[in-house]
């Protein structure tokens, strides 16, 4: 395993850009507002002096009355806990402030290495005349900035010098496992289920919606499988949308989504299939990610209300039959023992090879059972079918005419190709092109 670095600091003195350039990708949100990371965000740096798992972490307010910045804090001392090095961040443009001061103090205590990074001294003017209160915290200052890359080099070659040595038998490559993201309206008890999975307090839950801000990595060992979590900020209606931060968080979250293997969408029990859900669920659906339906918080739901709500989403989601539905509680853990092998299932099935041989056998076969209807006079007619993709199936029929092949009969040729290989789960990707004749 790569030793691990937790980035700490109050808000908005530059944490999560530093993260993103040490990286060397915009993975953490950042923006001119404090208090934008709020959860544990993991991601990995290899340079040729180090490599090291980094974790940026929400701006720190200590003895804060305020729910989340209190989550944020204990997140906070559980990722330092965790670490093998702090790197400490402060703003070197307002100077030592009360909260560094105790920040700093809590870092003595927990007797980890230290790297202490001034960050937001641009210049070698502004580092020169870096406020001399800074040593006065304990730790050697050394000024960065991350936004334009000043001293990060020689940063980097600070942590390497404290960071342990990475064990021989370590992987070149971390193993991400299958790869789910988690996507729904705020409020729906998407962190609240990545909790229950991980079985520890990873995210900050939350009554006030939109808690989430940004998409999150959380990865969880199951029976020698890894498996990482995406929690996404939850995606409101557009014109509910003022706050460009959140209209920034919501684009991350569709973003995330296309790169992950599968999808949980998660609808809330009580308040059933709303108009935003539907509108993800198209979106599912028309980018072909693999994705399973999970309606939560049913301990909510009377227990003679269960078989109403049952098939009250079974006719809703009537449109995308295809997609699996798990009625789940994060709270009593119903629903979720059997959802990894699932999702497991379903990656298999998006990632499925037919020959084209078994293929045209079945295709001649729906034929003789069921013709193309007539258009005009006229019979569409099918030469020959082959698989072009995976994940998810993707199929080409070669035709004389391909507009004559309707939409109900191009429904017909996929239930058939579901029925015959085992594809009731995936979505699939069907196309018709002309074939001319030859001579």
């Amino acid at each position: 395993m790569l030793p691990l670095v937790v980035i700490v600091g109050r808000p908005n003195v530059g944490k999560s850009t530093l993260f993103n350039r040490l990286i060397r990708r915009n993975k953490a949100l950042t923006h001119d507002r404090p208090g934008v990371t709020r959860d544990r965000i993991y991601g990995e740096v290899r340079g040729d002096e180090a490599e090291f798992a980094l974790v940026d972490t929400g701006g720190l307010v200590p003895d804060s009355e305020n729910e989340i910045e209190y989550e944020i804090y204990n997140q906070t001392r559980e990722a330092i806990e965790e670490a093998e090095l702090v790197l400490f961040v402060v703003n070197g443009r307002e100077g030592s402030t009360p909260a560094d001061e105790e920040l700093a103090g809590m870092l003595r205590q927990s007797n980890k290495p230290v790297v202490f990074a001034v960050n937001k001294m641009d210049g070698q003017e502004q580092a020169l005349a870096m406020n001399p209160d800074f040593y006065g915290l304990g730790f050697d200052p050394m000024p960065v900035s991350a936004e334009h890359g000043v001293n990060i080099p020689e940063l980097m070659h600070l942590l390497a010098e404290k960071l342990p040595e990475i064990s021989s038998s370590g992987e070149t490559e971390q193993d991400k496992g299958l790869r789910i993201s988690l996507l729904g309206r705020p409020n729906v008890g998407k962190s609240s289920l990545v909790n229950t999975l991980a079985g520890e307090k990873r995210q900050i839950v939350n009554s006030t919606a939109g808690t989430t801000r940004d998409s999150v990595d959380v990865t969880i060992r199951r029976n020698d499988r890894l498996y990482t979590f995406v929690d996404t900020a939850g995606v409101r209606k557009k014109s509910r949308i003022n706050d460009s931060l959140e209209r920034f968080s919501i684009l991350r979250s569709l973003k995330s989504s296309k790169r992950s293997e599968v999808a949980f969408l998660i609808l809330d029990a009580l308040e059933g299939l709303l108009s935003q859900d539907k509108k993800l669920l198209s979106f599912l659906e028309r980018e072909k990610i693999p994705f399973v339906v999970l309606v939560n918080k049913t301990d909510q739901v009377r227990r003679s209300d269960m078989s109403r709500m049952k098939k009250y989403f079974e006719s809703e989601l009537k449109f995308c039959s295809f997609a699996p539905v798990v009625y789940t509680s994060a709270i009593t853990k119903a629903g979720l023992g059997g959802l990894m092998p699932l999702a497991e299932k379903l990656w298999k099935q998006s990632h499925k090879r037919v020959t084209t041989g078994e293929l045209n056998r079945l295709i001649r076969e729906a034929v003789q059972k069921h013709q193309p209807p007539m258009v005009k006079g006229k019979r569409a007619k099918l030469y020959y079918l082959t698989q072009t993709d995976i994940n998810p199936p993707e199929f080409v029929f070669f035709v004389n005419n391909a507009s004559l092949v309707k939409p109900a009969y191009a429904r017909y040729l996929e239930k058939q190709i579901r029925k015959a290989f085992a594809l009731d789960m995936t979505p699939v990707k069907m196309y018709f092109r002309n074939r001319e004749k030859k001579y």
